[in-house]
């Protein structure tokens, strides 16, 4: 057993604990593993314990994780996920290499990777990112703009939307996350409501992953707990 591996057991009973908390059954709540700025190495510790689905911040450093992996690693059924900002000069990239994008907050990228989406690939999976809070240095579209963000991202034929991803301000306690991730699953509900058949909510990371269980989330982003911390630059 590796750091990582016993990182990684940890992280998947806590995730545990909190769906028998709630009632809910474990394999509702996905487990991404968030890679950024560790190199393949790391990461191919994490595949040897069972892990699949990854995700990345920065378009460049994880394209480049990306392709070493599944060529080292090409019957693993590796799946990748953006999960950092998106600018137009990436799209490309992101559109040809990306399993997942979890940062859609313009309709402008979201179109730029439906066109860019090469032929033969399946759609890109697309959550929208949504501003919960108003937090001033987060990224992600409005509350009372998401709704029509989300209708006109669904009718792009090169990606599938699956759902939404917010990453809250820092609130001080269980209770104060949970009704943060609440409001994100309201505008989920809402959606789904009006027929769009979304089923992903990706919300919590090390630090709230608990709360975001107990209002709803579908997939968990967590890196330090896994990883541990950033190497400093």
């Amino acid at each position: 057993m590796t750091i990582i591996s016993d990182n990684l057991q940890g992280v998947r009973e806590r995730i545990a604990q909190a769906c028998t908390a709630v009632g809910r059954d474990v394999s509702a709540v996905t487990l991404l593993a968030v890679s950024k700025t560790f190199g393949p190495d790391e990461v191919a510790e994490a595949i040897k314990a069972g892990q699949r689905a990854f995700g990345e911040n920065y378009v460049q450093e994880g394209v480049e994780k990306v392709l070493a992996l599944r060529a080292t690693h090409a019957d693993a059924g590796l799946q990748w996920h953006c999960i950092g900002p998106v600018q137009s000069n990436k799209t490309r990239l992101v559109a040809a290499h990306f399993d997942w994008v979890q940062s859609v907050d313009r309709l402008k990228i979201a179109e730029r990777l439906s066109e860019q989406r090469p032929e033969g690939l399946p759609p890109l999976q697309v959550c929208l990112q949504v501003n919960v809070d108003g937090g001033a240095n987060k990224s992600g579209v409005a509350p009372d703009a998401f709704s029509a963000l989300a209708h006109a991202v669904a009718g792009l034929p090169g990606l599938r939307l699956r759902g939404l991803m917010c990453i809250p301000e820092p609130a001080p306690d269980f209770d104060s996350q949970r009704a943060l991730f609440l409001r994100a699953r309201g505008l989920f509900d809402d959606l789904n409501a009006q027929g769009l058949n979304l089923d992903t909510l990706s919300l919590g990371m090390s630090d709230d992953l608990d709360a975001a269980v107990a209002a709803g989330s579908t997939m968990v982003r967590v890196g330090r707990a896994i990883f541990g911390s950033r190497p400093r630059a």
